[in-house]
């Protein structure tokens, strides 16, 4: 595994030449494995520059998600290839994006649960989806199923508005029979989507995603939940709360995703109430920056070296250096929050903002992996004094989060294309996150 923080290339653990220390420890045994596990809705990300009328001709909410009929998605792609209109095609799914940009990241395996098509030929959805997913990510265990997986159509008017058309095809059809036990015996944490619980009546996939969960808790992996849209919270805010707090230990949302669960709208508000129902929140917010809130111990709290910053709640950020942990494994647990602004104040030019929070999960997924690596490799280092969630402190965390999200955002596709800049030897932390 690949690690993040400010290690040195030759010090990235574990070395490939055993440490003799190790060894004669007795701790120089077979490598430790681990892995990411998600569930999601296998499907495309078509985006598209659309004029006004067109998402008037299709009777197409603006700037929200609309779930269309086979037929009207052929019609409505046939005429976005036609005109042109097209910027790209890529395998979506907020759970896809996180995993692919964490196999990248971490140069190390996760797997997808979820469905396939049968029969896939060059340039349709499951061609697209398959040529764009990273070969660290296993897709062995994908469910395969007749007919198309999902496309998303991201239609952006000329003001900057981005109006969804969703074509499910068959990307709800995973049955709960489909999700092995054994994937999850060596997991570092389970992803699922907000989306992946609103399906027709008929579907299996909401059953198959709480025997995911199931098999989860069993084994004592945490489960991380990303809220895909506000749209989809601002149905049902009670059920999610109720939902959250019975079977999450982590939450990913924006700052409306989190107004639409929490009622705050401010992130830092939104953060503190949304720790009634999960451990551990992050919450992307914009040209706001990025926002990260826990729990940890009192007696392992550690305080920043960072300027005190204003806000809601005032020197939010004392104890930034502190590392999260699950609130029933502390014996007196304090909240803390981390917060970041834009690296770099934010690119120049944002083609789209599609898969960044998804960027900010996956680096956050990658701290947490490499935190269980460690502690199963070398369980007697002082980092683990405590059940930590993750192997940096909260505050690293986010310079972590919200580098890999500008990387997203200063590209036009939802997922990365390449890892970050390794390392130089010597170069040090300001200067190595200021690159």
């Amino acid at each position: 595994m690949r690690f993040p923080g400010r290690r040195k290339h030759k010090h990235y653990f574990p070395v490939h030449a055993r440490d003799p220390l190790l060894q004669a420890a007795g701790l120089g045994g077979p490598r430790t494995k681990t892995h990411v596990v998600g569930v999601d809705q296998t499907l495309v990300d078509i985006d598209a520059r659309v004029p006004e009328e067109l998402i008037a001709r299709y009777k197409l909410p603006k700037a929200s998600s609309t779930v269309i009929a086979a037929d009207v998605a052929e019609r409505l792609y046939d005429e976005l290839l036609n005109d042109k209109r097209i910027s790209y095609e890529f395998a979506g799914g907020t759970v896809g994006n996180t995993l692919h940009n964490y196999s990248l990241l971490a140069d190390d395996s996760s797997i997808l649960l979820g469905v396939m098509s049968e029969e896939i030929r060059l340039g349709t959805s499951g061609y697209r989806y398959l040529s764009n997913t990273s070969s660290r990510v296993n897709l062995d265990h994908l469910h395969p199923v007749r007919g198309p997986i999902g496309r998303c159509f991201a239609l952006v008017t000329p003001d900057g508005e981005r109006t969804f058309a969703i074509s499910e095809g068959r990307m709800n059809a995973l049955p709960p029979e489909a999700i092995p036990e054994a994937v999850f015996d060596e997991a570092s944490a389970l992803v699922i989507s907000s989306y992946l619980l609103r399906c027709a009546p008929d579907d299996p996939m909401p059953a198959a995603t709480r025997r995911a969960i199931a098999l989860a808790k069993a084994r004592d992996v945490p489960v991380i939940l990303t809220l895909g849209t506000r749209f989809v919270i601002a149905e049902r805010p009670d059920f999610w709360r109720e939902f959250i707090t019975e079977n999450v230990d982590i939450l990913a949302m924006n700052e409306e995703e989190a107004e639409a669960l929490t009622g705050e709208a401010n992130p830092i508000l939104a953060c503190t109430r949304a720790l009634d129902f999960a451990d551990l929140i992050l919450c992307t917010a914009g040209a706001t920056g990025l926002y990260l809130a826990g729990f940890t111990d009192d007696a392992v709290k550690r305080e920043t070296r960072y300027p005190l910053l204003p806000g809601a709640i005032p020197e939010f950020n004392r104890y930034e250096f502190s590392r999260p942990m699950r609130r029933n494994r502390c014996e007196k647990p304090i909240k803390v929050y981390a917060h970041i602004s834009p690296y770099h104040g934010g690119p120049e030019r944002i083609t789209s903002t599609n898969g960044a929070g998804d960027a900010a999960l996956s680096a956050l997924l990658h701290d947490m992996a490499a935190n269980r690596y460690h502690r199963a490799s070398v369980p007697t280092s002082a980092k683990h004094v405590r059940e930590f969630l993750t192997y940096s402190s909260m505050s690293q965390v986010c310079r972590y989060a919200n580098r890999v999200s500008f990387e997203v955002l200063a590209q036009a596709a939802p997922r990365l294309t390449r890892g970050l800049p390794d390392r130089e030897e010597g170069l040090d932390d300001e200067a190595y996150w200021a690159r």
